[in-house]
């Protein structure tokens, strides 16, 4: 999954994409790596960040949605919180949502869901995105993150979404220290709930420059690459990246491994 932040304030690349050739241009050249998936986002989730109006984040988003439809046939994900932006993506052509609260902040985003027949992405997060990363407590991170994916599970098949439909995000960096991080990341085969596939987005996030003792974003690009190898030899199927080349390259050489080629 390649992401694609049309936002003028993300935390690694704000402005870099925004407006729609720009967009193209980037999400081209990740399609040209070997993304499989696009991941749209109009609205930044770093700690601290604004909120954005739901008009504001359609005007960033939908554009992109539909310009890349009409020119590819591989998967479009809209990351939103907002169901109106969820529908209006689904409207142009997106094929899945990646809700960072897990379907909990908009009361109408599991029904737009459902009616959309579309896969959805349920991330943890504790906190929201303005407070979450000021003092995250945990008994035991891995037992209630597993806890919310049961519960979301239940809930959200209860709300017509087909199971197969869903995957689950441990939130890495969403209300969590790097301990809470580093617990997660040792304990992902235990986070697979019903069956269900795990996606990690773990790609420059600022855990890895504290544990490198950098703050140099630019020294975050090859240990995402190591935890991507890591990971999907824990059993990961979706990796959420900014840099898609290394981390193909690498989820390649797993797989070889792992399965053996040809």
């Amino acid at each position: 999954m390649g992401i694609l932040n049309v936002t003028p304030d993300s935390f690694s690349d704000g402005g870099c994409h925004a407006g729609l050739a720009a967009a193209l241009e980037h999400a081209r050249r990740m399609i040209a790596e070997g993304a499989e998936i696009i991941d749209i986002g109009g609205e930044s989730t770093r700690p601290g960040a604004a909120e954005v109006s739901v008009e504001e984040e359609i005007a960033r988003t939908r554009p992109v949605v539909a310009a890349l439809r009409a020119e590819w046939d591989g998967l479009l994900s809209i990351d939103t919180m907002k169901a109106a932006v969820a529908a209006a993506a689904l409207e142009a052509g997106a094929d899945l949502v990646n809700d960072v609260s897990g379907l909990t902040a908009d009361p109408a985003m599991a029904g737009v869901c459902a009616a959309g027949g579309c896969g959805v992405v349920v991330m943890h997060m504790q906190g929201d995105p303005r407070t979450m990363q000021l003092a995250p407590r945990y008994d035991d991170v891995v037992a209630e993150v597993r806890g919310f994916f049961e519960e979301r599970l239940a809930a959200l098949v209860a709300a017509g979404i087909d199971p197969e439909a869903i995957c689950f995000d441990p939130g890495i960096g969403f209300g969590k220290s790097v301990e809470h991080n580093l617990a997660l990341l040792r304990a992902l085969p235990e986070l697979a709930v019903g069956g269900r596939p795990l996606l990690l987005g773990v790609s420059r996030k600022s855990f890895i420059g504290k544990v490198l003792g950098s703050l140099d974003l630019a020294d975050r690009a090859w240990p995402t690459v190591a935890i991507t190898a890591r990971a999907r030899e824990a059993g990961v199927m979706i990796h959420r990246v900014h840099d898609v080349k290394p981390n193909v390259e690498a989820l390649k050489m797993v797989e070889a491994i792992l399965m053996g080629v040809g």
